[in-house]
């Protein structure tokens, strides 16, 4: 039986910068999921080393940090049944090129870098995610 969850989306620097927030939004509501909050905030890099910690050894793991922090980003907590998963199928692969027509990251992507958005990967990371922006 499949229950309601939450996650988090993030609508990155490159998205924002385009002023897709809007159109992203949207294709969220299109596919069934409540906008429970959200919020424009500009992280600092000292804020996205904590948030991508788990990425800590891996080579892009500076890239991904000083990204992240390079401009505005919103935070989104989505809500629906099997929104971990759903989610994650309508951003699609990392690399925008390698993601099927129609996922956000296909759209709106530029490159495996500038991917436009970021999901949970798991209903337990989703609830440290969204703690880590919306813990007031």
């Amino acid at each position: 039986m499949s229950k309601t969850e939450q996650t988090l989306s993030i609508i990155k620097p490159d998205a924002v910068e385009r002023n897709l927030q809007d159109q992203i939004k949207q294709e969220f509501k299109n596919k069934g999921f409540d906008i429970i909050r959200e919020k424009k905030i500009h992280i600092s890099k000292e804020e996205a080393e904590r948030f991508y910690k788990v990425h800590e050894s891996k080579p892009f793991y500076n890239d991904l940090c000083a990204y992240l922090s390079s401009g505005p980003i919103i935070v989104i907590t989505l809500q629906k049944e099997n929104a971990v998963i759903d989610n994650r199928k309508l951003m699609g692969a990392t690399n925008p090129r390698d993601a099927e027509e129609g996922t956000l990251r296909k759209k709106y992507g530029i490159s495996i870098d500038k991917n436009s958005v970021h999901g949970s990967d798991s209903i337990e990371n989703a609830k440290i995610e969204i703690e880590f922006f919306f813990n007031n």
